[in-house]
Parts: structure tokens; sequence; C-alpha cells
């Protein structure tokens, strides 16, 4: 698996793009994950400069259904190899139905581009409903590739190593997070999430990329090598 970083984690970090790589770069990491997709030449030429990869491009909702035609060309020049959808709002899980036409949503939009369609999880899609929760009933009725955040499942009160073995093929990006007992972000080691679990098992459902996230760093140049230096010691 490779490493990379969410830029979501690095965006009180008021310094240039290609800097801000330069960090990333210099920490180790394999490649990087885009908060939105910005200027896409100008960070096609930052990646370049150094070297690092890209695990995919969150995109909003609003702006895949609106500008379907833009966001597949801005991917295709940033060379981003999948494009996320980062949430969708708790409505989207509230009922069997809700899903069904979540589920039917996303095939849609999957199709809209030359590139697979992953969803982010959160917290909320975990609600109970049936046998299950609203999460189980969306990989049942759909098809799509997830980017699955081990941090926010287990804050809903799930086995996130369970679910990326469930999602076996289906989960080309993790989204390697530490929640504390309270469902709060914190420091890859100082909380209760099962990173090793959940990176033995990202490796055996074929994951991709496993990316570092912290959503409220105190610090976030401290983040980038806290980041690399606690993803390290799982891989080995």
């Amino acid at each position: 698996m490779q490493t990379a970083i969410q830029l979501w984690t690095l965006r009180e970090l008021r310094e240039p793009l290609s800097d801000v790589l330069d960090r990333i770069s210099a920490a180790g990491y394999d490649g990087v994950e885009f908060a939105g997709i910005g200027d896409p030449g100008a960070s096609r030429r930052a990646l370049d400069e150094t070297g690092l990869g890209i695990a995919g491009v969150h995109v909003q909702l609003e702006d895949l259904q609106s500008d379907s035609r833009t966001v597949e060309n801005q991917a295709r020049t940033l060379d981003a190899p999948s494009i996320v959808l980062p949430s969708l709002d708790d409505d989207h899980f509230a009922s069997e139905r809700a899903v069904e036409s979540t589920a039917t949503l996303l095939g849609m939009l999957d199709t809209e581009f030359d590139r697979p369609l992953l969803y982010h999880n959160h917290d909320h899609e975990f609600v109970p409903l049936g046998d299950g929760t609203a999460f189980d009933a969306l990989v049942d009725r759909t098809t799509i590739d997830f980017e699955f955040d081990a941090g926010w499942a287990h804050a809903a009160g799930q086995d996130p190593a369970a679910l990326i073995r469930r999602l076996d093929g289906r989960v080309p990006v993790v989204h390697l997070k530490d929640m504390t007992e309270e469902g709060e972000p914190t420091a890859l080691g100082d909380g209760v999430v099962p990173l090793q679990a959940v990176v033995e098992a990202a490796r055996e459902a074929g994951t991709e990329w496993l990316v570092f996230e912290h959503d409220d760093p105190e610090d976030p140049v401290d983040a980038i090598q806290a980041g690399i230096g606690g993803m390290r010691p799982l891989l080995e």
C-alpha cells in the first residue's frame, strides 16, 4: 500500500501548494489526496516537481451534479485515479427508501465519469436500519467502491477492520484516522481505533492507498510528520 495525506488536514497551513507538497515529500509520503480540485494544471505541475502521487480528489455533490464534464476534465488533468464524494447529508440514510434513492444517485453519478466514483463515510451512515445499518444497506444496493474512513466508523460503534474485510475488492482507499473515546479526532496512536487491525484488513482487501487524515490538528506542520511517523510502523 502507498501512503498519502489528505490535504484537508493542512487547510490552515497558509503556504503555496508547492511548498506544502515539498513538506509532504520530505516527510516521506508517497502521495496526497486533494480536498477539492482547485487549479488542476498547477496542482499537476506541483505534483510532478515533487514526485508525489495522487490518491484521489474530493468533489462536492453540487459540483458533481451541476458540471460533470468540467469535473471530469479537471480530474483528467490532475490525473486523479478516482473522484471521491466526501459526504452526503443525514437525510440520505434515514430510511430504507432514502438509502435506495442514495444508491440510485451514486450509481448514476458513477456512470458520468471516466474514472471510479468513491463514497467517503463519516459516522452518520451507521444509523440502525433493518438488521444492520444504513451503511450496510448502501453497500448491498450499490456496486461502487468506497473510501473507507476507519476513524469515523469506529466512532459510530463499528468494527472498522471487519467492515473493510466486507468491502474486499471495493475499498481502494482507506482513511487512517484515530479517535478518542469521545469520538474526537486525535493523533495516530493516541486514540482507541485498532489501527494495526485496520491496516492488516486493508492489505487483505486490496487497498491501494492508506491516507492519513486528522480533521482538526493543533499544528498542521507537526501533523505531517506525526502522520507518517504513525503509519510507518503499522506497515512494517
